[in-house]
Order: C-alpha cells, then sequence, then structure tokens
C-alpha cells in the first residue's frame, strides 16, 4: 500500500528541526526500499524549509501511522500537523527514476483536496514535468479525498495547472525539492 505523509513545520521550529536533521535522516533510512519520494517543502524564495514530504509502500494503514507519528522531528515538536492518506502512484516509478534529475527546473508539491466523485485520476498529458503523480485516498483505499503530485514547472501557476480547476476544495502549491543524504 501507497502513502503521501506530509509534515508541516510549526512556526519557530527550525532550529530543532536543524538539531535533529540527523536523526531524521537515520529513521528515513530505515525506509530506504519502501521510498517513492522525499523531500522538504520550502518557503517561496526557496531558503528555509516549511514542511516535509514522504510518499512510501508500506504493508498497511498501521505501519503507515507508526512511520508518520515515530518520526523524530514529529516526536520532538517540529511540526504543527501531518496529513497522512493513501496514494496511488500513477507513474509507477520513484523520484529517482524522474528523467529530469534531482535538480532541473523549479519543484513544487501540489495538494489538491476534495470530496465527491474523482478528479485527476489518469495521468495528465504531458507528463514531462511529473516526478509523482497519484490520488490521495481514504484508509480503506475506496474513497478520494484528493490528489498529490510532485512537479517540475517555471512557476506555481503552471505547476497548479497540472491540476483541473474547480475539482477540488482547496489547492495548495510549495516550493519542493528531492530529499534525503547528499
Amino acid at each position: 500500500m501507497e502513502f503521501f505523509c506530509y509534515h508541516r513545520d510549526r512556526t519557530g521550529s527550525l532550529p530543532l528541526r536543524d538539531a535533529l536533521l540527523e536523526e531524521h535522516w537515520s529513521y528515513m533510512d530505515r525506509f530506504d526500499k519502501e521510498m517513492i519520494a522525499r523531500g522538504p517543502t520550502l518557503t517561496g524564495d526557496g531558503e528555509l524549509p516549511t514542511g516535509s514530504v514522504h510518499i512510501v509502500d508500506l504493508p498497511d494503514v498501521a505501519t503507515a501511522r507508526a512511520f508518520a507519528f515515530d518520526e523524530p522531528g514529529y516526536q520532538a515538536g517540529v511540526y504543527r500537523d501531518v496529513l497522512l492518506r493513501r496514494w496511488r502512484n500513477l507513474l509507477g516509478r520513484t523520484m529517482w527514476e524522474f528523467p529530469g534529475g534531482p535538480t532541473e527546473g523549479d519543484r513544487y508539491l501540489l495538494l489538491g483536496l476534495g470530496e465527491g466523485p474523482g478528479a485527476d485520476l489518469a495521468v495528465p498529458p504531458g507528463r514531462d514535468g511529473l516526478i509523482a503523480y497519484g490520488p490521495l485516498l481514504s484508509d480503506d483505499g475506496e474513497r478520494w479525498v484528493g490528489t498529490a503530485a510532485l512537479v517540475r514547472a517555471p512557476d506555481p501557476e503552471a505547476a497548479r495547472a497540472v491540476l483541473t480547476a474547480g475539482r477540488y476544495a482547496d489547492v495548495e502549491v510549495h516550493r519542493w525539492q528531492f530529499g534525503g543524504r547528499s
């Protein structure tokens, strides 16, 4: 089962986040084989972290919850909240298999939340900029609750255009970069 996990930083937690960086990486190293994508979201200027995205393939919901809430930064109070949802990898690859590589162009996290009939359930045309893409689902995997994507795009507006306008209650666009150890 694939899961999308987004830890959002608490205001003023950057010193604590920095102090726990090695613990965070060591924790994530334990999930190296299960990792589909990972990396921090950033302020608009790309200078400071604002959160942490992890897309992982884990055996069940209980394991995913443990993954999200046992993370050292969460345990220490770095994050203000955690979004954890089932996810379906429509591209069938990891971020490391993205042909654009880890640094070419600007990168964004798209997070579209909605309800009702699913939207954007197929890979959109022009998938060259898609790093990771798929629907967010209820815990049982039956109900669509949104779409999450990591994309390479020239600006936030172009990134936002990947999701169908008018089909979401809210769409967030965050700067993002490939994560993990150098």
